[in-house]
């Protein structure tokens, strides 16, 4: 594997669809605004803070269930026709939000339906990156997939910022004709891979058994429990961090100069990271990783004395998210196909879950532990990265003691 892991010899085992699939991947999350901006829309229109709250509240649940059911429609449908549904369906549902503002029961409803099937598109295309690429590029596959998303997520701010000046309703059209975009590219340039549903074989493999085998993987429980603490720590360098930078009397401008920072490094040295990490045993990837990370939370908690310490936090936490990230995000994809979109889903609801905690657990407990808050996220990162440890290693003798 070592001469073949490298960031241009995956490049060039790309498959075309899979170009197709990321590319794809781009442009929806470059028009993603509706969780980001949701907030501010409603604001600025005059609603009160506890509607748009509430809004808010509505996309994160509706994300939650939407992943859940996209691994579920992905195993039924499979991925191609899973993501064109789930776009075509996203694009009026998103574009319809400014002309409903005035009913707020109409606009929760909305909302939480655009949560779910936005997000119903994720474990679809997960499972026909896991199909396309060659089995020895899975990890830095996915690791491309996480640059797509995450540089879409970077530049969507700055293209969001100039449709304000004109209209803030053009969030709404715009995020609305990127689902539509996508839907046409998904049906017209990915290809139709079977659904597990479709072979009469595996069909005996119902939704109801493929979660009673996972509720019996101690390893996959494990792992999730993982996913779940490792995402709601890393949330605190977006829910907390500017919490201590304004605590300590800092310039707000610190705050943007470290995600823009965190942002640069990720985008640009995640696929070279990765093609090291692969040569490496998986368990030794995720708890490298977590290490880093909880080296960066602890850091913040010296925030304090000195600025300094935000930005060398803020490169440790990014740095272990890209050592662990890709073998986390991976992981999911290497059970058997009856199972994987299920598997696949699960994990991007605990992920949303935990997006959605987050934020709520560093608000409330910030200003109550002080500069202890740093070091209990670390703590528990680590535990994380223990679970994680635990969940991801050996992978064949859970699969294959979960079928049995």
């Amino acid at each position: 594997m070592s001469g073949n892991s490298g960031v241009f010899a995956t490049l060039r085992a790309t498959p075309t669809p899979v170009r197709y699939l990321l590319g794809g991947v781009l442009v929806n999350q470059l028009g993603a605004f509706v969780q980001t901006f949701i907030l501010l829309y409603l604001t600025f229109r005059g609603d009160a803070i506890g509607i748009a709250g509430l809004c808010l509240a509505a996309y994160s649940v509706g994300s939650i269930f939407g992943t859940l059911a996209g691994g579920e429609l992905t195993h039924r449908l499979g991925p191609r026709t899973t993501i064109t549904l789930a776009m075509l369906t996203s694009a009026p549902l998103v574009a319809s939000i400014p002309f409903v503002t005035k009913t707020p029961v109409v606009l929760f409803l909305v909302v939480g339906l655009a949560g779910l099937v936005t997000q119903a598109y994720r474990p679809a295309a997960a499972v026909l990156l896991s199909d396309l690429m060659p089995e020895e590029h899975q990890v830095m596959a996915f690791s491309m997939m996480r640059i797509a998303l995450n540089t879409g997520a970077a530049l969507a701010p700055l293209i969001a910022a100039g449709l304000i000046l004109v209209d803030w309703d053009l969030l709404f059209y715009v995020d609305g004709a990127t689902a539509l975009l996508y839907a046409l590219l998904a049906y017209t340039l990915l290809p139709r891979v079977e659904a597990p549903e479709e072979h009469e074989e595996k069909s005996t493999v119902d939704s109801r058994t493929a979660y009673a085998k996972m509720l019996g993987d101690g390893k996959y429980l494990a792992y999730l429990a993982a996913v779940f603490l490792g995402t709601i720590c890393y949330a605190q360098s977006v829910t907390a961090l500017p919490l201590e930078i304004v605590a300590d009397k800092y310039p707000t401008s610190l705050y943007s100069a470290v995600l823009t920072i965190s942002s640069i490094v990720l985008i640009t040295c995640e696929l070279k990271i990765t093609s090291y990490i692969v040569k490496i045993p998986a368990h030794v990837a995720v708890l490298a990783g977590h290490l880093v990370n909880s080296l960066g939370f602890a850091l913040y908690a010296l925030a304090v004395h000195s600025g300094t310490f935000v930005v060398l936090g803020a490169v440790f936490a990014v740095s272990g998210l890209m050592i662990a990230g890709p073998t986390m995000f991976a992981h999911p994809a290497k059970f058997p196909a009856e199972y994987k979109s299920r598997y696949i889903g699960t994990m991007q609801a605990v992920v949303g879950l935990a997006s959605a905690i987050g934020p709520l657990f560093g608000v409330f407990t910030f200003n109550s532990l002080g500069g202890a808050f740093w070091v209990v996220i670390a703590l528990v990162n680590g535990v994380a990265g223990l679970l994680a440890v635990y969940g991801v290693r050996v992978v064949k003798e859970s699969v294959e003691a979960g079928a049995a």
